[in-house]
C-alpha cells in the first residue's frame, strides 16, 4: 500500500529506526538548518523538530537524506526498481497487429490506474486560517547571508493558460512579509512559461507536504507537458488524490500538510535572496515574480516539511539519484546505444554527466553528446563524459583512468556554446555559456588515430577461477571474483 500521507512515511521510519526526534527547543533561523546540514552528510536518519521557537508547528528535514531513506520513501528494494517498470511500460510491440495491441492492454490499463482521484473533501482543508498568515509557518533561514526565511519544500501548481495542463514543480519561495513571497522560477521552467503565457495574473497553488512520491515527482525534469502528479501515482503505483482548491482553478493534494493558494502578477518583480544554493554557493539576488497569498488551509496539526540545500551532499542528490535510474529509459528510447549514465553529485547534476555508450561507428561519442545536449534539462550539462560499453560509470576512479588514459585534448575535446543553468557562476552571463564534450571511448582509424589501439592488462579468466578454486579449497570466501567481474564483464 502506498503511503496516504506525509506521517504515514513517518511512521515507517520510526519503525526502521530511520526517524529521530528532537525534543529541545531549537530556532529556525540557522539552528535547524546547521543540525540538518551536519546530520545528511553523516549518513543520518530524517529529523522531526518537536519544539520550535516562536512556533507551534513542528518542522521535519532531512526525508531523503540517504539511499536508504528513498527507497523507504518509494517503497523499493532498488533505486533501479522504477527504471525497471518504466522499461517495461515503454517497450514498443514489433508489429502493430490486434494480436499485439491485445498482449500489451494490460500495460495500458496499468497506466490509466495512475491518473489522479479527484475527491471532495479532504485533511488539507480542516482548518482555514482567517485572515490568511505566513506567520503560522515556521519557515527556515538556511545559511547566515540568505536574504530572508525560505520555503524551500514547496510543490508548486500552476495551469497552461492556454492548455489548460496543470504542471508541479519545486521552486524556492522567499517570505517577504505576512502575505507575499518571492516566485523563484527561472526562465526554462515550465511554470515561467506559463506566467509568461498569462494575460495579467496567474493563479498558484502552495502544497507543503504529501506523500513522499508526490514530493519527489515535483523535483523530476519531465518532458513539457507530462503531468508530474501521474508520474507521482506510477511511482507509488496508486492515483493522488487531489481536491479542488477553495479560492483558485487547481487541484490541491488532499493528504497535504498545508495549503497556499493565491496569485502572481506578469507585471509585479521584487528583489529575491541572495540564498546558500545547491551548488554550495550562494545564487546572487534577483528580481523574481511576486507570490500574493489569498486563502491558506492547513490539518489542524499540521507540520512543517522542509529541505536545507547547500554543499554537496545533501538531500537533493538523493533525489538526484532517483532521477537519474528513472530517465535512463527515456534517454536509451531516444539513443538506444546508451548504456548508463551517472551524475556525479559534485556536479549538482547539471555540471556533469557522464555516459557509457556501445560504440559501433566513428563520430558515434560526438552524436550521443549533441543529441544529449538537445534533450530537456540535459541542455544544461556542462561537462559530457562519454566512454566505453565496459567502463562502469558509478567508478569515478576507474572513469578517471580512461579520461586521462584515453583522450587527446585536441582531438577528443569538443567546445560548444548554449543555455546553462541559472545557478551556474562560472558563466560570464547568466544562463549562456561554454560546454565541453570528452570523447574517452577507444579511437577508431577513421578518427584519426591510425595506430592500433592498446589492449588493457589484466587476468584471463581461467587463471582468476583456478585461484578462486584453490581459494576455496582452503575455506576462504569466493567474493573475490565478483569484485574483480569489471574486467570480464557478465559472459
Amino acid at each position: 500500500m502506498a503511503y496516504k500521507d506525509l506521517r504515514e512515511y513517518l511512521d515507517t521510519l520510526s519503525k526502521k529506526g530511520l526517524l529521530h526526534r528532537v525534543p529541545v527547543e531549537v530556532d529556525p533561523v540557522l539552528e535547524i538548518a546547521a543540525i540538518s546540514d551536519r546530520v545528511v552528510k553523516a549518513g543520518g536518519p530524517a529529523l522531526f523538530f518537536e519544539r520550535v521557537k516562536g512556533h507551534t508547528m513542528p518542522v521535519v528535514t532531512n526525508l531523503f537524506g540517504s539511499e536508504e531513506l528513498v527507497k523507504t520513501a518509494l517503497e523499493i528494494e532498488s533505486l533501479e526498481e522504477p527504471a525497471t517498470r518504466l522499461t517495461e511500460l515503454l517497450r514498443i510491440p514489433e508489429d502493430t497487429g490486434w494480436a499485439s495491441r491485445l498482449q500489451h492492454l494490460p500495460k495500458l490499463v496499468e497506466v490509466s490506474r495512475f491518473l489522479p482521484r479527484r475527491v471532495r473533501k479532504a485533511p488539507c482543508q480542516e482548518v482555514v486560517v482567517d485572515p490568511p498568515s505566513l506567520a503560522e509557518l515556521p519557515v527556515l533561514k538556511l545559511w547566515p547571508h540568505d536574504g530572508g526565511r525560505f520555503i524551500t519544500l514547496p510543490l508548486v501548481f500552476t495551469r497552461d493558460p492556454q492548455t489548460g495542463r496543470r504542471n508541479l514543480g519545486m521552486y524556492r519561495m522567499q517570505v517577504f512579509d505576512d502575505r507575499t513571497t518571492g516566485m523563484h522560477w527561472h526562465l526554462h521552467k515550465d511554470a515561467a512559461e506559463h506566467f509568461a503565457r498569462a494575460e495579467k495574473r496567474m493563479e498558484v497553488a502552495v502544497a507543503l507536504g504529501g506523500d513522499p512520491a508526490l514530493i519527489y515527482a515535483a523535483t523530476a525534469p519531465v518532458p513539457s507537458g507530462v503531468d508530474e502528479v501521474i508520474l507521482a501515482g506510477f511511482l507509488r503505483r496508486e492515483p493522488v488524490e487531489m481536491v479542488p482548491a477553495l479560492t483558485v482553478d487547481l487541484e490541491v493534494p488532499a493528504h497535504a500538510e498545508i495549503i497556499l493558494e493565491g496569485y502572481v502578477d506578469l507585471e509585479e518583480r521584487r528583489l529575491e535572496g541572495p540564498f546558500g544554493d545547491h551548488t554550495g554557493y550562494y545564487s546572487a539576488a534577483d528580481y523574481y515574480p511576486v507570490f500574493h497569498l489569498t486563502c491558506m488551509t492547513r490539518r489542524r496539526d499540521a507540520l512543517y516539511p522542509a529541505t536545507v540545500v547547500g554543499r554537496p551532499p545533501m538531500e537533493d542528490a538523493f533525489l538526484g539519484k532517483v532521477t537519474e535510474r528513472l530517465f535512463l529509459p527515456l534517454i536509451r528510447l531516444l539513443l538506444p546505444e546508451v548504456r548508463d549514465i551517472n551524475f556525479p553529485v559534485e556536479g549538482v547534476f547539471h555540471n556533469c554527466a557522464i555516459v557509457s555508450i556501445a560504440k559501433r561507428y566513428p563520430g558515434q561519442a560526438r552524436k550521443v553528446m549533441y543529441a544529449l545536449w538537445g534533450m530537456g534539462q540535459m541542455m544544461f550539462t556542462k561537462f559530457l563524459i562519454v566512454v566505453d560499453a565496459d567502463v562502469n560509470v558509478h567508478d569515478l576512479a576507474e572513469v578517471r583512468w580512461k579520461v586521462l588514459g584515453n583522450v587527446d585534448p585536441r582531438r577528443d575535446t569538443v567546445i560548444v556554446e548554449g543555455p546553462l543553468d541559472a545557478l551556474d557562476h562560472a558563466s560570464p552571463q547568466p544562463g549562456y555559456g561554454g560546454k565541453m564534450g570528452i570523447d574517452a571511448t577507444r579511437k577508431l582509424p577513421e578518427e584519426g588515430h591510425p595506430r592500433p589501439w592498446p589492449q588493457e592488462a589484466c587476468p584471463d579468466r581461467s587463471t582468476l577461477e583456478l585461484i578462486v578454486r584453490r581459494w576455496e579449497e582452503y575455506g576462504l570466501s569466493r567474493s573475490i571474483l565478483s569484485e574483480t567481474e569489471y574486467f570480464f564483464g557478465n559472459d
